[in-house]
């Protein structure tokens, strides 16, 4: 089993566990899929699923910006800021249901949430400031700068835009939220394991000196994760203001900074940099929702929510870790003594 495999082991046997549980408090309908009236699919599992889609977009960009030994706290706020945005200056034009107006909100929103990710990649490559610092001032600041967009208020989208789509149509049966998710999840993929990008990050983020001395572009990589990362951060603000239809600069993206970092950890992805498993994080994003529905599903209140997560990070984490593995195993490798000479010399006899 290579390293890839023995990363994404316990991850998976936790996600089955989890599943299993929920098997048994529900039935077998929690993992099996139905169809809606209206045609859509549902069931339990394919909710968690809708619902974690803007927790994988901002945990996948938290992956790459963590592979390269950094971190963006900033992504909750940036979360709020796309979702204003994008429903304000939807309300703001005469006809809401105009297909035109949609795109041209959609991209305006996601060119703002790129360029502030820019701005903390920026702050970090070229000015030297700490990642936790550059980007908790944003943290602190960006739902100041939503709650600006929106003039303090709670812009509410009519049912009839198109933009609610983003948040609760479907294509193909299938919700838009997953298909937006899994598209972004495959094309980061190939980016980074089918070209050089990948090996690229790793480097920066296992020694940013050598590679620079290597002659890697270390400054222009980091900006460009960090951009990455407010594009992915927008994009999940975009999918929770669909859903809603409306854009709340005070509560949208709440804390899923934490969450995300929490996806990115238990998919075997190091705080320390260097090597990053983005099927691992979206394994970790899964095993967070499906967490939060078995806490409901056998019977616990919702106040366990916080404990259980940090159980399940804290057992992943001793899992994946050699050191423990060996440590718990290692009176079973132990040999046998060896027999005193008296007694191998009556056997010898």
């Amino acid at each position: 089993m290579n390293a890839y495999a023995k990363r994404l082991l316990w991850p998976v046997l936790i996600l089955l566990a989890l599943i299993a549980v929920n098997i048994v408090a529900t039935g077998v309908d929690f993992i099996v899929p139905s169809v809606n009236d209206d045609g859509r699919l549902g069931g339990a599992f394919v909710n968690i699923l809708r619902r974690s889609a803007p927790l994988l977009l901002i945990a996948l960009g938290m992956t790459l910006v963590i592979a390269t030994k950094g971190i963006d706290l900033s992504v909750g706020a940036v979360y709020a800021i796309g979702a204003a945005i994008a429903c304000q200056t939807i309300i703001d034009a005469p006809d809401q249901t105009a297909g035109g107006l949609v795109l041209a909100a959609v991209a305006l929103a996601l060119a703002a949430t790129a360029a502030i990710g820019a701005w903390n990649g920026v702050m970090v490559a070229h000015f030297g400031i700490q990642p936790i610092v550059a980007t908790l001032v944003l943290m602190i600041a960006g739902r100041g700068i939503a709650q600006l967009v929106t003039g303090g208020q709670i812009p509410k989208v009519q049912d009839a835009s198109p933009f609610t789509e983003l948040g609760r149509g479907a294509f193909l049966t299938v919700p838009i939220p997953i298909w937006i998710a899994a598209l972004v999840l495959t094309a980061l993929a190939l980016l980074t394991r089918r070209t050089a990008l990948g090996m690229l990050l790793e480097s920066v983020g296992g020694n940013p000196e050598a590679s620079r001395l290597a002659g890697i572009r270390s400054r222009g990589i980091t900006v460009l994760v960090y951009l990455v990362c407010g594009l992915c951060a927008g994009l999940a603000g975009l999918i929770g203001a669909a859903n809603l239809g409306s854009a709340d600069a005070n509560n949208g993206g709440l804390w899923i900074e934490l969450d995300a970092i929490l996806a990115v950890v238990i998919g075997g992805t190091a705080l320390l940099g260097g090597r990053f498993f983005l099927l691992g994080t979206a394994i970790g994003v899964v095993i967070i929702g499906t967490l939060e529905d078995t806490i409901i599903n056998v019977g616990l209140s919702s106040q366990w929510q916080f404990t259980a997560k940090a159980v399940v990070v804290f057992a992943v984490a001793l899992l994946q870790s050699p050191e423990f593995r060996g440590w718990v195993l290692r009176p079973l490798r132990r040999r046998p003594e060896a027999p005193a000479p008296a007694q191998a010399e009556e056997a010898a006899s």
